[in-house]
């Protein structure tokens, strides 16, 4: 693990620029998203010029189509009209073309925040005006000839462009009426009609109507993009408080992670300006305490002497507990591993609990399922796990109660120890709380019981150092029931044979002790 470094705190408590930058600019992602969901399409500048971007690739789009259009419409009309006429309505309809080609590559490469949407919109309306106009010129083609299949074609060239500019043109509906209003008056003039009943009037009136529908057609693309675009503010929206949730996740996980690397520094280089003073109180403390240079011409100094000594040494086991604690909780706690009786530990801290037990007229009942295999364990790590759990099983023991051990196999192979107890127990909500560090339940603040909080929590590490689990059960006026459980890789009849050569350590093979995790 990485140390903690001056800049890595600063950092911590000023937040990084980069960082802060990152910020910035999903705040600014996300307004603007917040800003093409509250605009109707007609009043918001972030959500026209969306709508002048469609329109102009969409016309880059066509041109290719159209003046192919074009040229196809030529070479027919060659047939029947004048050629210089027709090269020059080509040349017209080409420029047009060209034109409108132009302004959408030059808007397109324009940033949006440069873009003056009432500037380029009425650029557009006059881009599709002169295509019209351009478009209707071909009538120039017909006057010529009275033939009325040049007519006909003539309009049905006319509609058919018409209906082409109209899905091009539809984000912009003053668009799609500039271009669609010359190419109706061409179809007007061409069919000339005289009264309302002749059959010119009559194609005149279905293509106006066709006109139209052209223009009602436009308009429901147009409603079209809109519900798109609201679409896709929607999507960027999510998308980017999804990122910012993300960044603000992340800072809140560094800064977290640096601050607990600063505690562990903080204690490790602690711990040894507190133990040198804290060993010269308990050293004198009980030279005092013990009289050793004379009687104490006062008897209430030996009594000070004595509290002295035990206040030392509580807080020597605070000052411990806290750097197992932070050393488990950082991942630097490294387990010395070896060949460990599970059974004969319990034994031993049984033992040494037994007078605090006597004390409080408390039995301590023992069962197992015989004799267990060895384990590949931390045997300072089980033994502390062990003593931390008696200790506290006799402590919220009532007098007269009883502790049950009890060892084991588990359903998988592995080994189990118990501790069962018949105190008061803890309510199912202080569980979580007794687990935390430096959580204490309601009964030990009650009872003024002496303890930091820590003893849980440090076995909890512990017995994950080692891959295994840690439960705890309780029922109030009933008792309280935890167990260690270690997985079956850590029983050493489970671990393959091992050949070594001569002069090398016998020690378990790697694979064994793969499974192994680290606390998070």
């Amino acid at each position: 693990m990485s140390e903690v470094t001056a800049e890595m705190i600063e950092r911590g408590r000023g937040g990084d620029p980069r960082l802060a930058a990152e910020r910035r600019r999903l705040a600014m992602k996300v307004r603007e998203a917040r800003e093409k969901l509250t605009s109707s399409g007609s009043g918001h500048r972030t959500f026209d010029v969306e709508l002048l971007r469609l329109y102009a690739e969409r016309r880059k789009a066509a041109a290719a189509g159209l003046l192919a259009l074009s040229l196809a419409i030529s070479s027919v009309a060659l047939q029947w009209g004048s050629t210089k006429a027709i090269l020059i309505w080509i040349v017209l309809n080409a420029a047009a073309i060209g034109f409108g080609y132009a302004m959408a590559s030059v808007f397109l490469r324009k940033p949006p925040a440069e873009v003056h949407v009432t500037y380029w919109e009425r650029l557009f309306v006059a881009v599709e005006t002169i295509q019209g106009i351009a478009w209707a010129l071909i009538i120039c083609i017909a006057f010529d000839l009275a033939e009325p299949k040049v007519a006909a074609f003539v309009l049905i060239a006319l509609l058919l462009v018409a209906a082409m500019n109209s899905t091009v043109t539809a984000s912009i509906p003053a668009a799609v009426y500039g271009g669609l209003m010359p190419m109706t008056v061409a179809i007007v003039a061409l069919l000339r009609p005289t009264s309302f009943v002749d059959s010119n009037a009559l194609l005149a009136e279905l293509a106006f109507g066709t006109q139209i529908y052209f223009a009602f057609m436009a308009r429901k693309l147009y409603a079209s993009a809109i519900q798109t675009l609201s679409f896709q503010a929607e999507k960027d929206e999510l998308i980017a408080e999804l990122e910012q949730s993300q960044t603000n996740s992340d800072l809140a996980r560094r800064r977290a992670e640096e601050s607990n690397l600063a505690k562990s520094r903080f204690l490790a280089t602690m711990s040894h300006e507190l133990r040198t003073p804290l060993n010269a109180i308990l050293g004198f403390s009980e030279v005092m305490k013990a009289e050793l240079f004379g009687k104490h011409d006062v008897p209430a100094y030996k009594e000070y002497s004595g509290d002295i000594h035990s206040s030392g040494e509580h807080l020597l086991m605070l000052i411990n507990e806290i750097l197992d604690l932070s050393r488990v909780e950082a991942g630097r706690y490294d387990l010395r591993e070896e060949s460990v009786d599970m059974q004969g530990v319990i034994d031993e801290c049984r033992h040494l609990m037994t007078l605090r037990a006597r004390k409080k007229d408390i039995i301590i009942q023992q069962t197992g399922a015989g004799e267990l295999p060895r384990l590949w364990a931390d045997e300072r790590a089980v033994r502390q796990v062990a003593l931390n759990l008696l200790s506290n099983a006799i402590k919220f023991t009532p007098q007269g109660g009883s502790v049950a051990i009890t060892t084991g196999w588990t359903a998988d192979g592995g080994q189990f120890f118990a501790i069962k107890d018949t105190g008061q127990g803890i309510p199912e909500n202080e569980i979580p709380i007794v687990m935390s560090s430096f959580g204490r339940g309601s009964l030990a603040q009650k009872t003024a019981e002496e303890g930091t909080g820590l003893g849980l929590p440090i076995v909890k590490g512990l017995v994950e150092l080692h891959g295994g689990t840690f439960t705890l059960k309780s029922t109030v006026r009933v008792g309280t029931e935890v167990t260690v459980t270690f997985p079956p890789e850590r029983v050493m009849d489970a671990l393959p044979p091992l050949t070594v050569e001569l002069g090398e350590r016998a020690r378990p093979p790697k694979e064994a002790r793969a499974p192994l995790r680290t606390a998070a």
